[in-house]
């Protein structure tokens, strides 16, 4: 029912999104700014919906956004979702994004960024590492929106549900187990899939990380946030005080809402100036 929901988003056509591929079964859809062409950054954006739920289509207002304020390329990806397409198949695709993206002729490969909201943000944080580990495209930023990092917040028993609104541990659970598959019931879930598993996060590029204090990911976010600068990565760490997962898509009037989002756009134009 969700994904049907979700699948009645209808593309914004003011965004002039372009429509190409970046491999097999990776759609992707390209924001270009409209002043003449030159060689621009770029920042590739993963959506969100729990790994499972979510069309490349819903951020196309996001994506057109940042492609016009920050005079650079945008490539949305529309990674396959679990349970269908489990770990490593939508990092993977992510990762022909990526490449795509920086192999583009009007983008700058040495200046390009990885971005994401929710589960989104939480394949961005895990691109980065898996960037860093092949060699291939060196990413600059890494713009993570409340991102999923850690599947062990499911299990937690001191987390209070009446103050979580939007994403519960139950829908956390549900997400990560379609994700990680059968790995879950043993414990062994890859360094890859849960970057707040990961043992080493030296030598990645530089991040923005925003959460709100009743996000079910607050804790996990705001200790890798810590866990990064620990290892010498710089980064920018933004919580708002009282806000849900998912706040600034349901008042982007709001002050909170506009403050939370030039913090991140001031963020990802200084990373890619």
């Amino acid at each position: 029912m969700a994904r049907w929901l979700f699948g009645l988003q209808k593309p914004n056509p003011s965004a002039n999104a372009v429509i190409a591929e970046a491999g097999p079964h990776v759609p992707v859809r390209v924001f270009r700014p409209a002043a003449p062409p030159r060689r621009r950054p770029g920042l590739l954006w993963l959506p969100g919906g729990g790994m499972v739920l979510g069309t490349v289509e819903g951020d196309d207002s996001r994506c057109r956004a940042l492609a016009d304020r920050l005079d650079i390329v945008v490539v949305s990806v529309g990674y396959r979702l679990a349970p269908e397409h489990p770990y490593p198949t939508p990092l993977e695709d992510c990762y022909a994004g990526l490449r795509w993206l920086a192999a583009q002729p009007d983008v700058d490969a040495d200046r390009v960024a990885v971005g994401g909201a929710s589960a989104g943000g939480g394949l961005a944080a895990a691109l980065a590492l898996l960037a860093r580990e092949r060699g291939e495209v060196r990413p600059v930023m890494q713009l993570l929106v409340y991102p999923m990092l850690d599947d062990r917040t499911s299990l937690r028993t001191d987390i209070d549900p009446r103050r979580l609104r939007l994403w519960s541990q139950a829908s956390n659970k549900f997400g990560w187990d379609c994700y990680v598959g059968s790995t879950a019931a043993g414990g062994t879930v890859p360094m890859l899939a849960a970057p707040a598993r990961h043992d080493d996060l030296s030598g990645l590029p530089r991040a923005w990380i925003g959460v709100g204090t009743n996000d079910l990911f607050h804790d996990e976010d705001v200790l890798y946030a810590e866990r990064l600068t620990e290892a010498g990565v710089a980064c920018t760490l933004k919580v708002v005080e009282g806000a849900f997962h998912g706040f600034e898509l349901a008042g982007g009037e709001l002050e909170v809402v506009r403050d939370f989002r030039r913090s991140a756009m001031d963020a990802l134009d200084r990373a890619l100036a």
